[in-house]
């Protein structure tokens, strides 16, 4: 049996579901407007910012498991510490406004992910106490153990990204299942005006709405977490833009544009023709 195999417990353990609960309503209150939200998120850099803010505990952290093993190293072991406890708490906001906006499945094992965090927060903190009252034994003993419990997160971190899909574009492949060229997906007249209605192009389900004559197609999967899009608010405030029914993100309809988070990646747009009243699609530069 595989460690993950083993992590996919947590996944079915819905006692967690009321800790997740007040801790997602509580990460909500303490990261609202919006906008800051969107900046947590990663929205303006279109990625997500926590994976690139922990590679800095993480790497300070590791840095001195290595010091400690070099006789002679202390005090540079130490001020790699207090770095990463400094960091780790940008790189924990970013991951809480991340994971609030999830599954019920991914938020069990995030919030795991989280607690192993936490412990390793504190016994870095141990650690770094214990140095500055000379007591380097117990200060590198502590430091060992803070490493284990971020090697355990770690982990969880790999699980909820690679195995859940996590912080992942969901609609990556699209480009890679739509036909090249021009397709029908149906009459013009098929289409109710005003309604967003979900249309298939070939496996690629497809978020189609129709304003008098002009038609925008996006895929219908969220880049967020594959949420339909056709069963979404239309929203028009100067420009026409739709919010994803299972977690709010927003996307301009022009061009597919994260207009507000959670997602970061764009969504697939195709741009559209009419002939003889049947309406064709294709992505950008497919010919």
């Amino acid at each position: 049996m595989q460690p993950f195999d083993s992590i996919e417990r947590l996944e079915r353990l819905s006692v967690l579901d009321p800790v997740a609960r007040r801790v997602a309503g509580f990460s909500h209150r303490v990261t609202q407007p919006r906008a800051l939200r969107d900046l947590l998120h990663g929205v303006w850099l279109g990625h997500p910012l926590h994976p690139m803010l922990v590679q800095v505990p993480i790497g300070a952290w590791a840095s001195a498991a290595v010091l400690d093993l070099v006789p002679g190293t202390g005090p540079a072991a130490g001020l790699l510490i207090g770095t990463g406890i400094a960091t780790a708490v940008p790189a924990a906001l970013t991951g809480s406004t991340d994971w609030s906006e999830l599954h019920p499945e991914q938020q069990r094992v995030g919030l795991v992910h989280a607690a192993s965090n936490v412990v390793a927060l504190g016994l870095y903190a141990g650690s770094l106490a214990a140095r500055s009252h000379g007591r380097y034994a117990r200060g590198k003993l502590l430091g060992f153990a803070g490493l284990a419990a971020v090697a355990f997160s770690g982990l969880l971190g790999g699980h909820l990204s690679y195995r859940q899909g996590a912080g992942a574009n969901h609609t990556e492949d699209v480009p890679h299942l739509v036909p090249p060229g021009w397709s029908d997906i149906g009459a013009l007249a098929d289409l109710p005006d005003g309604e967003a209605v979900r249309r298939m192009l070939g496996v690629v389900p497809l978020f189609v709405l129709r304003r008098g004559a002009d038609v925008h197609v996006l895929a219908d999967a969220c880049s967020h977490l594959a949420g339909p899009l056709h069963e979404g608010t239309v929203l028009d405030s100067g420009e026409l833009c739709v919010q994803c029914p299972w977690h709010a993100s927003t996307f301009r309809l022009r061009d597919g544009h994260v207009v507000h988070g959670p997602a970061t990646a764009p969504q697939p747009v195709f741009e559209t023709r009419v002939l003889s009243d049947h309406v064709e699609v294709r992505l950008p530069g497919a010919g």
